[in-house]
Order: structure tokens, then sequence, then C-alpha cells
């Protein structure tokens, strides 16, 4: 059984805790078993590589590294807001949906 998470792949989040707080990201990918997400442009780290095939320069590359998913907030995509998420039985489908704590709106 999956563990089900207030934030998934795609979701525009912002960090509220840490040395990127404030900063605002798309989310690449989400580890469940470790409970960390990497998001666009939010701490980057600098890595140091050596020269092989695939980058015959080497050198420093700047990439991102995770974060914490309880240091992440989602921001609700019609306000641009953030907003803590819930989870619901949607009657039509009867699935289980995000939904905004703040509008009451379910999150696709």
């Amino acid at each position: 059984m999956s563990i089900k998470l207030h934030i998934k792949k795609g979701d525009s989040v912002r960090v509220i805790a840490g040395d990127s707080k404030n900063q605002e990201g798309k989310v690449l990918s989400v580890d469940r078993t470790k409970n960390r997400a990497i998001v666009e442009g939010v701490n980057t780290v600098s890595k140091h590589t050596k020269p092989s095939t695939k980058s015959p320069q080497g050198g420093i590359v700047k990439k991102e590294a995770s974060v914490d998913l309880s240091n992440l907030m989602l921001i609700e995509p019609g306000t641009g807001k953030v907003t803590r998420t819930g989870r619901k039985l949607d009657e039509k489908t009867n699935k289980s949906v995000r939904y905004s704590k703040k509008t009451g709106e379910i999150i696709k």
C-alpha cells in the first residue's frame, strides 16, 4: 500500500523552512521512502565531477538536492497562495482526492 502524500510530482510548492526559505519551484521527483522531494531551482548544491565520457571536461556542476516534505507547502493553482491540504472521498469517482483547506476546492 502506498503512502498518500500532500505533495505530488508536478506541483508548485514553496519552501517554508531551511536555507532555501521562501523559494518557489516545481516538484521534479518525490522519494516516498525518505520523505523527500527534489524541487526545481531550490536547494542547489555544487557537485565536483571527474572527467568522463559523459562530461569530458569534468569540473563543478550545480544541481538540486532534495528537501524534506515537511518543509514544503503547496501553492494553490488558482490563487497563488500557500495552503494546507486534506483528503476526502470524491462522490463522483469514489476515490480519495486532495483538497485545499483554505478554499475547499479539489486540487488536481
